[in-house]
């Protein structure tokens, strides 16, 4: 298995990057910062991180694929293709954004026509038209799971898939991301067992967070340092463990290096627990 996290060094040195992943535990890893045009860079990042065993597991695009202004929907769609060519080009397993929403208020945020047919179909061509225009050989469009945007189930990511039907296409995974009412937060385990029950051979990286109900009125979800919610971690990381091609795990959203390292060591620790390896 393989645990990916930021590092925390100053350098952005391909060779000392790969190292520090090692050093940590880390097998997997987010995708430096460098531009397409960047080709040197691409390919020393690329070979230091094969030649330490780090995969590099994402590239994040975080932008708005609905935006109701079409001039930005259109440069974040040009943002989106240039993600995905420079995710092929260093040999990242995906490149992951929302599918989008149709709010102006917020890139991210809720709106009632996230759930709708009309979300559904945009979020389908739009994974197809990215798909089209670069033609990845390695790596996959994938959307992130959300609470409130599509998709926001197991369910409904396989319906996208069908719909995409493209081999390019494949799942994000964050089950933190759809914990989004009381019954799934109590009965986290069932969801995460359904996510990789319904979508596991199309999984190609995984989020790993914790989430945690608060007790004031009306409900409250929030994130929280692994260890500290109520997310079934166990569950979580057996069925990334059952997969054949087990999917990077990584960590994220944590506020400093602290907690990184507090969230790493307890993972780590928890799959030598469990008889599970990280190490490789």
């Amino acid at each position: 298995m393989r645990l990916g996290a930021p590092v925390f060094i100053d350098t952005d040195d391909p060779e000392q990057l790969a190292r520090a992943h090692r050093a940590l535990g880390l097998r997997a890893a987010y995708c430096p910062e460098f531009k397409l045009t960047d080709t040197d860079r691409i390919r020393g990042v690329e070979a230091a991180f094969a030649k330490h065993d780090v995969v590099i597991a994402e590239v994040g695009v975080w932008n708005n694929l609905m935006d109701p202004d079409d001039a930005k929907r259109r440069a974040n769609m040009k943002a989106m293709k240039e993600g995905l060519a420079l995710a092929d080009e260093v040999g990242a397993l995906c490149v992951v954004n929302i599918a989008g929403t149709l709010s102006e208020s917020n890139w991210a945020g809720p709106h009632p026509g996230n759930l709708s047919e009309e979300a559904f179909e945009i979020a389908m061509l739009n994974a197809r038209d990215v798909i089209r225009a670069v033609k990845p050989k390695r790596a996959k469009f994938t959307y992130e799971m959300m609470p409130w945007c599509l998709p926001d189930s197991a369910e409904a990511y396989l319906a996208l898939i069908d719909a995409v039907d493209r081999p390019e296409f494949g799942v994000h995974l964050d089950v933190v991301n759809i914990i989004n009412s009381v019954r799934r937060y109590y009965y986290n385990a069932d969801v995460i067992r359904e996510c990789f029950e319904t979508l596991g051979e199309h999984i190609v990286c995984c989020h790993l967070k914790d989430i945690r109900l608060g007790e004031e009125l009306t409900t409250h979800l929030d994130e929280a340092l692994p260890g500290t919610g109520e997310l079934d971690i166990k569950t979580y990381l057996r069925e990334v463990a059952a997969l054949p091609h087990q999917p990077p795990v990584l960590l994220e959203h944590l506020k400093t290096p602290e907690e990184y390292d507090q969230a790493r060591r307890y993972v780590l620790g928890l799959a030598e627990e469990m008889g599970l390896d990280f190490a490789g």
